[in-house]
Parts: structure tokens; C-alpha cells; sequence
């Protein structure tokens, strides 16, 4: 009988936010693949869980799945982790997940910390309807062009976002958008969370005086401007 892969969200910040099936599950797998062997291992060691790592990102995913499958049709279990949060959303997972399913493999996930629902909850912008953008392009004409085709976008819209693309995101912004409110959030869950509730003009000035730190989730909606 084949093998089952578990699509399991971990911590994006606190790990106090894993779920109990989460670590139960990363106890059962047969192998854990992982985004970074060496952040998964710290989560491991912190809940005494020892269980072998194979990495998998975007440089090598598709060299890797081939021989995940062949494991995975061979009865092996497998935990499928990114760094944080939950697998394939802007992270690797997505080769494997669709390959394992072509192959008519079990995929059960194993839900939790999410950074998108994160910013989303605490935003105050309607959460009806919204849509995940993810990281713009980050060629300068290309993300004009993104923006400007996102100018008649109704819903909710949430970015990712780098701490030294932030700025240069949202002065692109500000020129395609206008001086709208935005949420910035910063650092989720973690020690120095931030979460700013301004517009963008402030949120420039913001940064500019306080050096842009860790990961951001931008989170707009251009109807509530």
C-alpha cells in the first residue's frame, strides 16, 4: 500500500502556536521534508521529536520529488513542513503535493498557523472576500504593472513582502494608489511584533526613520480607502 504525505503548518513565530496533531503527526512520519533542515531541526529539538530531514525548496524541488514519490509509493509516511506557517502557500510544496496526487498518494493536511489569516484577522479590513497576491514581481516595471491592473481590485488584497523591498513596495504604492490606509504587519507572532494601521505616506515616513526588520504582510483594501 502507498504511503501517506501530511502537509503540516508550523509556528511562524511563536512555538507555542504548533497544534497538538502537528506534533503528534511529526512524532508518526517516516520522513520529514523540509524547506531548511536546520530551522526545522530547532522546532524538532524544542519538542524532543527526532526524525530524519530531507530538504526541499525551490531550487531543488523538482530534482527531489521524483524520489519522494518512489517513497511515498513504497509505504513510507512523509511530513511535508516550509519554515513557517503553512506548506505552499509562497513556499515550496506545490511540485510535490501535485505529483503525489497524480500518483494517487493520500494527501492529509494537517492545518494551523497561517501568516496570510494572521494579518487578515487583526487588519480591520473586510475579510468577506479577499485575494492573496503574494510577493509582487520585483522588477520595477513589472510591479507598476501588477499595481495598476490591482487598481480596480474590490477585495481585500494581502502581500507579502521583504524587509529591503518594503519601502520601494510601498512608495510604488503610494504613486499607482494614492495616500490609501494600509496595514503593515511585521514580525507576527515573535517577540517585536508590529502591526501599523496608517497611510502610506506615514507608513513610508515610518520606515524610513525605523529601518524596515523581518518579514511583512501588507494587508489593502482599495474600496474602504
Amino acid at each position: 500500500m502507498p504511503g501517506t504525505l501530511f502537509i503540516i503548518a508550523t509556528p511562524i513565530g511563536n512555538l507555542k502556536d504548533i497544534t497538538l496533531r502537528a506534533l503528534e503527526t511529526l512524532k508518526q512520519v517516516d520522513l520529514i521534508a523540509c524547506e531548511d533542515t536546520r530551522h526545522t531541526q530547532k522546532l524538532l529539538t524544542h519538542y524532543q521529536i527526532q526524525k530524519p530531514l530531507t530538504s526541499l525548496f525551490e531550487h531543488n524541488e523538482r530534482l527531489k520529488v521524483p524520489s519522494l514519490i518512489h517513497q511515498l509509493q513504497e509505504g513510507k509516511t512523509i511530513g511535508l513542513v516550509s519554515d513557517a506557517g503553512t506548506p505552499g502557500i509562497s513556499d515550496p510544496g506545490f511540485v510535490l503535493i501535485r505529483e503525489a496526487i497524480r500518483n494517487e498518494i493520500l494527501v492529509i493536511p494537517i492545518p494551523g498557523p497561517s501568516a496570510v489569516i494572521t494579518a487578515l484577522t487583526v487588519s480591520g479590513m473586510p475579510t468577506d472576500r479577499f485575494c492573496f497576491e503574494g510577493f509582487l514581481p520585483q522588477k520595477s516595471a513589472a510591479m507598476r504593472r501588477k499595481l495598476e491592473q490591482l487598481k480596480d481590485e474590490p477585495r481585500t488584497m494581502v502581500f507579502y513582502e521583504s524587509p529591503h523591498r518594503v519601502l520601494k513596495t510601498l512608495k510604488a504604492m503610494l504613486e499607482i494608489w494614492g495616500d490609501i490606509p494600509i496595514i503593515c504587519a511585521r514580525e507576527l507572532t515573535k517577540l517585536h511584533e508590529e502591526i501599523l494601521r496608517k497611510p502610506l505616506s506615514e507608513q513610508i515616513q515610518h520606515f524610513t526613520q525605523s529601518p524596515p526588520r523581518g518579514e511583512f504582510v501588507l494587508v489593502i483594501n482599495l474600496r474602504s480607502a
